[in-house]
């Protein structure tokens, strides 16, 4: 197959994933039009749904070493379609790029993983090693019955993941440019003062909670949590959200709501971040109530031979020098990696993810896919 029939092929499978509006938690056949393209491959695809979220756990091979393919069919909701300057469930190319809800993040990405495999077993009858693919329908929500399911079910089966690649889309400015060896932690906490609410003309009568917690909110933003290390940036805290008031402007409120996150280092714990901050409020003299959630912890795929293996496979089908970052949100690897897995995150350019008018540049669909062909045939070698 030539590189211009390659491009093609994963435009018309990107085109046709973005055609199914697949609003987490919702497939809408996505996996099934996937299924249908590994099956003739010799692909054992396995349904793995669980309250509600489609999984699809499929593999060509049985020898070691086992390469995964992983990646999310679900998107974000559109916003309003009437931004969109063409509807975002209807694939439209325009001026080298293809919009449509989910063209970056990451249909893109899954069309190139398939036509890569395609490719690759075509070309590699016989090959060393097995090949997985493990798609959820559950990344851009909860994520509690996607990923994370699979990833129990795997466990529970003594089946190890050698190495993988997310097909996130990681890079910033060109296609490759940046590849995320490793996430931060992710912990939110909604912190909720008391007060005692009463007439704003009697202030002897109440205890607003705004001004009783102003002075530890300002110590909060100020707090300095880690100065990170050569792997990841320092810890950071962001309040995302306040509430406090009845609506009416005499009256003094009772409670307080403060919505935080910490994106945090390895050079702290969920459970140290716990500790300072409860101590912090206390020191105030604060009635308060933590309610504490952790998405996930920090994971880190170390530089050694995976990720010399992947920037050598960048260049080779980009051109582009390649970088190791663990910056950004959180990602599914964040179920897979602390198995031991060595995992990195690769994909497109994320420019307009989450966005009206997302796209891909539609010069990058063949590359992504010839790179990914590219890593296969350097970690899965052919049996001689």
């Amino acid at each position: 197959m030539t590189a211009t029939a390659l491009g093609n092929d994963v435009l018309e499978l990107t085109r046709a994933l973005i055609a199914r509006p697949s609003v987490t938690p919702d497939d809408a056949g996505c996996l099934d039009l996937i299924g249908q393209r590994l099956q003739p491959l010799g692909f054992r695809c396995e349904r793995l749904d669980q309250g509600g979220v489609s999984n699809l756990w499929a593999t060509l091979g049985n020898d070691k070493p086992l390469f995964v393919f992983a990646g999310h069919t679900d998107v974000v909701p559109t916003g309003p379609e009437a931004d969109w300057s063409s509807a975002p469930f209807a694939p439209t190319e325009r001026d080298g790029f293809l919009y449509g809800r989910g063209a970056a993040d990451m249909k893109a990405s899954l069309a190139a993983m398939v036509v890569a495999v395609e490719r690759f077993v075509t070309s590699s009858s016989e090959f060393h090693g097995t090949i997985g693919f493990l798609l959820t329908s559950d990344e851009e929500g909860p994520a509690l019955h996607g990923t994370r399911h699979v990833m129990e079910q795997l466990t529970s089966r003594g089946t190890h993941i050698d190495y993988c690649v997310v097909g996130e889309p990681s890079s910033s400015e060109r296609l490759g440019d940046v590849v995320r060896n490793g996430r931060r932690g992710s912990l939110n906490v909604v912190i909720t003062v008391q007060g005692v609410q009463g007439h704003v003309a009697y202030p002897e009568q109440v205890r607003n909670p705004i001004h009783l917690a102003a002075p530890a909110l300002a110590e909060f933003t100020a707090e300095v949590w880690d100065e990170g290390n050569p792997s990841y940036p320092p810890t950071s805290m962001q309040i995302s959200n306040i509430h406090a008031g009845t609506g009416a402007t005499n009256v003094v409120p009772g409670t307080l709501e403060v919505t935080a996150n910490f994106r945090f280092s390895t050079e702290v714990t969920a459970a140290e971040l716990r500790q300072r901050t409860e101590s912090l409020f206390a020191r105030h003299g604060l009635d308060c109530r933590f309610d504490w959630s952790l998405s996930g912890e920090p994971f880190l795929t170390e530089p050694g031979a995976y990720t010399d293996t992947v920037l050598a496979c960048i260049e080779q089908a980009t051109g582009v020098t390649g970088s190791l970052s663990t910056s950004g949100g959180t990602s599914d690897g964040r179920f897979i990696a602390p198995t031991g897995t060595q995992l990195v995150e690769l994909g497109p350019v994320n420019a307009t993810i989450h966005k009206i008018d997302e796209c891909v540049a539609i010069a990058d669909l063949q590359p992504l896919a010839a790179l990914y062909q590219t890593l296969l045939e350097r970690l899965l070698p052919a049996a001689s």
